[in-house]
């Protein structure tokens, strides 16, 4: 396993990808070359001479550094750019650096410490603080960002904002004008021994592949989660991800601050640089991937609108983005989270070597479906491309335990000809190594909020790995009523379904009380990978979406420490789940169908829908 890892976060082929530099590097490299993209001061601001209104005071100065990280993190036109960001993260050389990392689980704790971390996070940066998010709602919770990001600002600190187009679809355009608008009344950035400098802070809001743009394709789309606090000072920088968005749903309360016992388990890490650094840290490269995304020639900033009844509105905004604030950080549930967090994000942290990973080639590939497998192998820093790599190398001694709400397994073909089977190669390879060990977490019908992708899961995914063709195909064939009958009562089901290596469990159990039982059970978001000492934490959900169209990343890690803390992640969700297959996975199917209602009507009429999906082509979008 050590040479695995050795080899997935530090040898690239460097004659197939002879671009050494690091990610930071190339960033830095095709900023340097619009120097037209950013100015001084300004000719009636001069540094040290004046004290007005909206120039710094008299004793700033002009820090090198601070005019570096300015410079870097200005949004530069795809013209002025002169590079393709993208080409750049896909060819870059991504080191492996020395880290300090936590796991924020999918437990209530993980929920509720996971908002006081952002808010913690938000409420202590000092220099620059980039904040992107798939989804991004207008709720108490993304008032709350934004009343935190609007004094943040005022402080002097730099902010990005970034948030996907079809992801905050519904999001209003009015508050994000309005948080902008927060920058009139900037700080100025301070020097990493605190001075105060002639650059006064910003906040840039950009909509990612901005769909009112012609040349942009809505399907193509930022599925990132990613919060980074001073990024370019090791000694505070800290950067998070996982598959927690910007909504209430997400965090364990509701909008009145009672417990939520029906929202989304999922988890997310947490990272700081080593203690020692010699070189760029990994607040560094997360920067500069951030970076890169942000430059995507689709992407559109966003601006106030500069007359009096917009104005006012934005003053509105604003107002519930503060009481919004305040009122989250009071509720009694979040409350004992917040006080304990000076503590929490200082002590605690797990030693780990970390590499990034990022899907960024799927934003500009090609004929994506047709052109899978190539476009995978022009990827070296994909999420997928390194799992790969690390499965090529696995000695079979392992247990591998996998996290996804909506797992597929790929089936690409070539003209007619299967040219990859992830079911098949998954079954031939337990055959020929039977010390290794496969345990799947993933959401059932009762647990999961997208119907067309458990359809998959439960007529595809599952079955490919589990049953023979045979029986594969009575299971597909039956009527949602007839689950429970012969061939479930079978010795041939029961042998295929408990196979004592290859185990799927589905969130959710009978005791639910949506069936009558006693206990909530959430929707499962979570998506984590697991292989002895060696883990990944992302955004990726391992579907085709996730594999061919979206923006997705997320953090590979070495640590015994760490993965102890996800293996626990994992035994918790294990313990919330059943055995795809099993007697009570088949009366939980069956109870739910009794419901009727939408996921009794969904889950009755699975296999309708799974064909549909399949003969339309339509999978290749969930």
């Amino acid at each position: 396993m050590t040479r695995a890892f050795k080899w997935i976060v530090v040898s690239m082929d460097k004659q197939q990808h002879n671009k050494s530099y690091t990610l930071l590097i190339a960033i830095l490299f095709s900023l340097l070359q619009a120097g037209c993209a950013t100015s001084p001061a300004g000719p009636d601001c001069p540094a040290g001479t004046q004290d007005l209104p909206n120039c710094p005071p008299k004793a700033a100065i002009i820090d090198k550094e601070i005019e570096h990280i300015y410079k870097y993190r200005t949004w530069v036109s795809p013209e002025e750019l002169g590079q393709d960001p993208i080409a750049y993260g896909m060819d870059a050389d991504i080191e492996v650096k020395g880290a300090r990392g936590k796991i924020l689980g999918s437990d209530e704790e993980g929920a509720l410490n996971s908002m006081a971390v952002k808010l913690w996070m938000i409420e202590n940066a000092v220099h620059t603080i980039d904040f992107g998010y798939y989804i991004f709602t207008i709720d108490i919770v993304g008032y709350a960002m934004v009343g935190a990001m609007c004094e943040a600002v005022k402080r002097g600190v730099d902010i990005r904002v970034m948030i996907d187009s079809m992801g905050s679809l519904k999001t209003s355009r009015t508050t994000l004008a309005a948080l902008k608008t927060c920058e009139d009344n900037a700080g100025f950035m301070r020097s990493e021994s605190g001075d105060l400098t002639t650059r006064k802070a910003r906040i840039q809001v950009m909509i990612f592949n901005a769909i009112t743009k012609i040349s942009t394709s809505p399907n193509r789309r930022s599925h990132d989660k990613l919060l980074i606090i001073d990024a370019d000072f090791h000694d505070k920088a800290f950067m998070m991800t996982g598959g927690r968005n910007i909504s209430l749903d997400y965090y364990g309360f509701t909008e009145k601050g009672e417990y939520d016992p029906y929202g989304y388990m999922d988890s997310e890490i947490l990272f700081k640089p080593a203690e020692v650094v010699n070189d760029r840290t990994i607040g560094e490269v997360s920067a500069g991937y951030f970076t890169l995304l942000y430059l995507y020639k689709g992407n559109k900033e966003i601006f106030p609108v500069q007359d009096r009844q917009a104005g006012k509105m934005y003053r509105t905004e604003l107002n519930k983005a503060r009481e919004s604030l305040e009122a989250v950080k009071q509720f009694e549930i979040l409350k004992p989270h917040m006080e304990k967090m000076d503590d929490y994000m200082k002590t605690g942290f797990l030693a780990a070597d970390v590499r990034l990973a990022h899907n960024l080639g799927n934003i500009t590939n090609k004929k994506v479906t047709r052109n899978a497998v190539d476009n995978l192998r022009k990827n070296p820093n994909s999420i997928m491309f390194l799992l790969d790599q690390l499965a090529e190398t696995n000695d079979g001694t392992e247990t591998t335990r996998i996290v996804s709400p909506y797992l597929f397994l790929a089936r690409y073909e070539e003209d007619g000809k299967v040219i990859v089977d992830e079911a098949s190669a998954v079954v031939a390879w337990l055959d020929k190594h039977p010390q290794a060990r496969m345990e799947i977490v993933t959401n059932s019908v009762l647990t999961s909020d997208n119907f067309s992708s458990q359809s998959i899961i439960d007529m595809d995914t599952a079955p490919r790995l589990l049953l023979d063709q045979e029986t594969r195909a009575a299971w597909r064939n039956l009527k949602g009523g007839d689950e429970i009958g012969e061939l479930t009562s079978s010795e041939t089901w029961r042998r295929q379904v408990n196979h004592p290596r290859l185990i799927i469990y589905e969130t959710g159990r009978l005791d639910s009380k949506k069936l009558g039982g006693d206990v909530s059970y959430g929707k499962l978001h979570a998506k984590f990978f697991l292989e002895d000492n060696i883990g990944f934490v992302g955004t990726t959900n391992f579907d085709y979406r996730s594999r061919l169209y979206n923006s997705e990343m997320g953090y590979f890690f070495k640590s015994d420490p760490l993965a102890k803390e996800l293996n626990a992640a994992f035994d918790h969700l294990v313990g919330l789940s059943c055995r795809w297959g099993s007697p009570e996975w088949l009366k939980l199917r069956r109870e739910l169908m009794d419901l009727k209602g939408i996921k009794g009507k969904s889950t009755q009429h699975q296999r309708k829908v799974y064909k549909t999906l399949k003969a339309t082509g339509l999978h290749w979008l969930f």
